[in-house]
């Protein structure tokens, strides 16, 4: 090693010694160090002082508790048994879930009061792509009320045991093609599977109440029976009535509009051997029905959930509430039925629920009047849209699935079928154009003064001619049901639900093309292009009306044709998207017929044939004759000319 590796050792040792004794903590630092070490010292050992006393006293409470368990179990029993009787030991209980599903639907039970938790039908989504509920939670209440042993009675309150050893049961089956979802037809020909869910309530050996569910496959009916052994001697002998309980939230399944679901959502019901009625929508409401009611309804727009007797309700009390600024309920519905009960020892009450969709031919199949739910219009526009608009919609789907083709051709084809109504209206507008300088002369002949003259005189020349003044009326008449039929229907379509066309994401709503930032009173706060189309053709359609029309000298009238459109753009904004696209087709084709007709139409020739028949001699009519020869063989003598 040679002296500079010495010499730069040492200089580094005594750096590390000088760097050493500058670093060393002084006396006070060491004293406080020391007073720190111990105070944390003092701080675990009480924490720990302090956990062992807590575990020892959660050991103690545990011992007491163990060692009090069965006295507490007992003096809770005895509790409920004091409160509900015979009932008190299914007063105590854990809530279980079980679920009972076909290929439509997955229902689930708790054993809490055996009650139907919630359905979910498995072939259908929220507006906002979700399972769609048709009510699930707690807030449901489902459920019988009755007197034994003079206390009141409310099962929904008790737990009840299955019978079966599966929480989860499937009913399997064969394939099921689209469009014969819960058909009938179908599953005679394709039977499946038939599963039950039974929960039992029993009060003694051989004494017991239950609720049995049947699902069979490929259906939207649940059979729901109750079933009643020996509890004669439990429930007091003076009841003719047990009252059922059911009550749930309506989940809003749509998106929001005042003229979708909101417009839709009330509860129905039908009179045994009578007429389906229902309660105001969008309104707070409660209803006695004190006569016989085979069906009532929870419906929505789209959907239902419907409890149906398999023989008749003697009565029920209705009530619906509305949950006003919700996005995510409607309304509350309650409905309180009264069941027959003939106090038998062995007794079975029999019902169905039906929960599905709004589907006309789906409903109709059960010849119970359910489709009545599907709100169709009032009388005459209701039997057009069942016994015409539909058949057809249904005949167009088999061959076609892209349901704005299948608008198109309904239109088409009814605007054809309506030709010839239209052809006549154009004819006697025509007609009425060709006598206007006729009508001209009249009413400078006769003035305002002399009304009844002038009418006398414009209904003879009309006579003369051989034109009828109504003849461009009442073929428009005609159509007139058509037109409204469709405003009931393509808004209550389910098949439009979710389906898309061009633009437009769901034809059973509004078609959005630009979101405001704002509402505009009685528009909304959207544009739909549907709906402006729909207008601008109804604007043009209105003026080739006017032209063909003969003035009437009524300014406001022509003033008024042109609100109407305006009118119906703030109204159908925020309708059904098929509905607006079915006006605006119609319109188009009205604009091409008039156009066409107009092609081969002359007005010069009308107008000489209508003066060829001012010259001919006019034919009495039976009537009239038959009225002159009456009034000869009284001596009254005709009027002079």
């Amino acid at each position: 090693m040679d002296k500079k590796s010495i010499i730069g050792i040492g200089l580094i040792f005594a750096i590390l010694v000088v760097f050493s004794l500058m670093n060393q903590p002084s006396k006070e630092e060491i004293e406080a160090t020391k007073r720190k070490r111990d105070s944390i010292a003092q701080i675990d050992a009480k924490l720990a002082l302090q956990q062992q006393k807590l575990q020892q006293q959660q050991t103690a409470e545990q011992a007491l508790i163990n060692s009090t368990d069965s006295t507490f179990k007992e003096k809770t029993i005895q509790n409920k048994v004091d409160e509900f009787g015979v009932f008190g030991t299914a007063a105590v209980g854990e809530e279980t879930f079980y679920t009972l599903e076909n290929n439509l639907m997955k229902i689930t039970f708790s054993n809490k009061g055996g009650s139907i938790y919630s359905v979910e039908l498995k072939n259908y989504q929220t507006h906002d792509s979700l399972p769609l509920m048709l009510f699930d939670g707690p807030k449901t209440k489902f459920g019988l009320n009755f007197f034994a042993q003079n206390r009141s009675i409310q099962t929904d309150q008790l737990f009840f045991k299955p019978t079966g050893g599966k929480t989860n049961v499937v009913v399997s089956g064969p394939e099921v093609k689209k469009g014969d979802e819960g058909k009938i037809k179908f599953n005679e020909e394709n039977p499946g599977g038939k599963e039950s869910m039974v929960f039992r309530l029993e009060v003694a050996p051989g004494k017991y109440m239950e609720y049995a569910y049947t699902l069979k496959y490929n259906s939207f009916l649940v059979d729901f029976d109750l079933n009643m052994k020996g509890m004669n001697q439990i429930i007091a002998g003076n009841q003719s009535y047990l009252n059922f309980n059911w009550s749930f939230d309506i989940p809003r399944q749509e998106r929001i509009s005042k003229f979708g679901e909101d417009r839709y959502t009330n509860i129905t019901y039908k009179f045994f051997d009578g007429d389906v009625d229902n309660l105001a929508a969008n309104k707070s409401v409660e209803k006695s029905l004190n006569t016989q009611i085979k069906w009532i309804g929870f419906k929505q727009l789209f959907f239902s959930s419907t409890i149906i007797a398999n023989g008749s309700f003697p009565n029920a009390q209705i009530r619906q509430t509305e949950i006003e600024n919700s996005d995510k309920y409607l309304a509350n519905f309650y409905a309180d039925i009264a069941l027959l009960y003939q106090g038998k020892k062995n007794e079975t009450i029999g019902m169905q629920f039906y929960f599905g969709p709004n589907h006309y031919q789906t409903l109709k199949q059960y010849h119970n009047d359910l489709e009545r739910q599907v709100y169709l219009g009032y009388p005459v526009v209701r039997q057009i849209n069942q016994f015409v608009i539909i058949p057809i919609f249904n005949f167009l789907r088999r061959f076609i699935s892209n349901f704005g083709i299948i608008i198109l051709l309904l239109t088409v084809l009814i605007k054809s079928v309506l030709f010839p109504f239209t052809y006549k209206s154009y004819m006697s507008q025509a007609k009425m154009r060709a006598l206007k300088p006729e009508i001209d002369e009249l009413n400078a002949k006769f003035g305002k003064d002399k009304a009844m003259e002038k009418q006398k005189a414009t209904m003879a020349l009309y006579k003369k001619a051989g034109v009828n003044p109504m003849g461009g009326c009442l073929p428009m008449l005609l159509q007139f049901p058509i037109l409204i039929a469709m405003f009931f229907f393509f808004p209550t379509s389910i098949e439009l639900r979710q389906q898309s066309f061009l633009w437009a994401t769901d034809l059973s709503t509004y078609d959005s093309i630009l979101n405001l930032p704002f509402s505009i009173p009685a528009y909304g706060d959207h544009v739909s292009l549907f709906c402006l189309l729909m207008t601008v053709t109804t604007v043009i359609s209105t003026h080739l009306s006017q032209q063909s029309q003969a003035s009437t000298g009524m300014p406001g009238m022509k003033v008024m044709m042109y609100m109407m459109p305006v009118m119906f753009l703030f109204i159908l904004n925020n309708y059904s998207a098929g509905l607006s696209y079915y006006y605006f087709l119609a319109n188009v084709i009205t604009i091409g017929q008039t156009y066409l007709i107009r092609s081969f139409v002359d007005d010069e020739k009308i107008r000489a044939q209508l003066q060829v028949n001012k010259k001919k001699t006019v034919k009495k009519s039976n009537f009239q004759k038959r009225l002159e020869d009456l009034s000869k063989q009284r001596g009254i003598k005709p009027p002079k000319k």
